[in-house]
């Protein structure tokens, strides 16, 4: 008979203790340690448990493993297979998470739409009732015999339904409302959510079927509850994407079967999430035309390159000169203004400083670096850069400009969007390629750049 221990639990990072305390010993956070009750088995218990696992399987050797074939099938949306690495691996467990009201249960019952015609799905949804499914189903144009759905929030009626249907494709619709009633913990509570997600991945792993599970994320950006299921799941995404913007961006923190660089993108319509084939078209339209304090750069995202527009605005500031930065790194547009200040020869520093990257991107790459420093000279100084510019490179602090890799596939992008003029770094000018239409400027330093492209005397 198994006999019961009382842990506190960190939400966010999943971290086990004996005792609480107002911090997490582990991930820092406060007041995020809960009580929870764990069943723990006798020796004897174990032991029986030890022998039926032994009956069962025996071990093999890694030669005598069989791996030719991974079996895979298309989500039937392009940009959800591209992030999963060309389509869902068959016995696979997925985590998609996001904000609530981002998409996910939206783009998974349009998966639902176009998988359905060829698999048997079993939709679990433990926040809506059956007749709130059917009408947004309507409105997303799913009406498939294949989907079967179950408004359920009880582990143990989960699990007969899926004995019951013999799906190939479960989905969780949250997991933070699936409870297993035979513990004593809460429903939504971190030992729930791993103790139904560990039941889940063992029956999905003996009888080959996928399941996607559902997670909310919190208010400080992490998975609430599933963050602890990061290392138990085979790939991990998250949705991203402002709530009053209409673009959403799909982004695998972890995939054990493809790249963990790739992102898709999509805009959510009436109809649903449609995929952008062409991001950087999309990100571009509505630009400003000659107006001071906008440059585009090229950045990779996985193998895509993806065009975005950098915009600054100085204006004259007080004692406590007020920087802003939405999608850039604060530490680096800092470090990036003390550069124009002494390597560019610009008083910026004494500034009020606001730097934004449009269409809710977040830029990490310090290709970004060049198209930013010309940004904000450009509103310093009054003098727009010009609409067909764009600009790549990273800048040191000694305001030389360095290298970026995939150079010539960024150049490609750039010239094929019809701009006809490129900065890049001075010392790479050999080895890029020729594109028609496009004059590319080589630069040295910052102030190079500054003085040649806005015509600084």
């Amino acid at each position: 008979m198994a006999r019961q221990k009382t842990v506190f639990c960190c939400t966010d990072c999943g971290n086990e203790t004996p005792n609480w305390a107002g911090r997490c010993p582990k991930c820092g956070s406060w007041n995020t340690l809960k009580e929870v009750t764990l069943d723990i088995q006798t020796k004897s218990s174990r032991a029986r448990a030890s022998v039926a696992q032994q009956d069962k399987k025996a071990p093999k050797r890694i030669s005598d493993l069989d791996a030719s074939a991974e079996i895979r099938f298309s989500t039937g949306i392009s940009e959800f297979d591209r992030v999963l690495g060309g389509g869902a691996v068959e016995g696979s467990l997925i985590l998609v998470g996001g904000a609530p009201g981002i998409g996910k249960s939206t783009i998974l019952l349009q998966m639902c739409g176009k998988v359905g015609e060829n698999k048997k799905i079993l939709y679990v949804t433990g926040e809506e009732s059956d007749r709130q499914l059917k009408l947004r189903a309507n409105r997303l144009g799913v009406n498939s015999s294949s989907v079967y759905v179950l408004s359920e929030t009880d582990l143990s009626s989960v699990m007969e339904s899926i004995e019951r249907t013999n799906p190939e494709i479960v989905i969780i619709d949250s997991i933070q409302t699936i409870s297993d009633y035979s513990s004593d913990s809460a429903p939504g509570s971190v030992s729930q959510v791993k103790e139904c997600t560990m039941r889940l991945m063992r029956v999905a792993k003996e009888q080959g079927f996928t399941v996607f599970i559902v997670g909310h994320v919190n208010k400080e950006g992490s998975l609430a509850g599933p963050k602890v299921l990061e290392h138990m799941v085979d790939c991990v995404l998250y949705f991203e994407g402002e709530q009053n913007t209409s673009f959403r961006l799909l982004r695998a923190a972890k995939n054990r079967f493809g790249s963990t660089n790739e992102i898709g993108v999509f805009e959510m319509r009436d109809t649903g999430l449609s995929s952008v084939e062409n991001p950087s078209e999309m990100l571009l339209s509505g630009r400003p035309e000659n107006t001071p304090g906008t440059c585009v750069t090229c950045v990779m995202e996985g193998t895509r390159p993806l065009l975005a527009e950098i915009q600054a605005l100085l204006t004259a500031g007080g004692y406590n000169a007020s920087r802003r930065c939405n999608g850039l790194d604060y530490n680096r547009a800092a470090m990036l203004l003390a550069v124009v200040e002494k390597r560019g020869g610009l008083s910026v520093i004494g500034c009020d400083t606001y730097i934004n990257v449009i269409g809710g991107l977040t830029l990490d790459e310090p290709s970004a670096d060049l198209a930013t420093v010309l940004a904000i000279s450009s509103s310093y100084l009054e003098r727009p850069l010009g609409s067909d510019l764009a600009a790549i490179g990273e800048v040191g602090l000694s305001g030389e400009i360095r290298s970026v890799s995939a150079i010539n596939q960024r150049l490609s992008e750039i010239a094929r969007l019809g701009f006809r003029r490129c900065v890049i770094p001075a010392h790479v000018k050999g080895e890029i390629k020729k594109f028609t239409g496009l004059e590319i400027i080589p630069v040295k330093n910052v102030y190079d750049a500054i003085r040649i492209v806005l015509k600084k005397q």
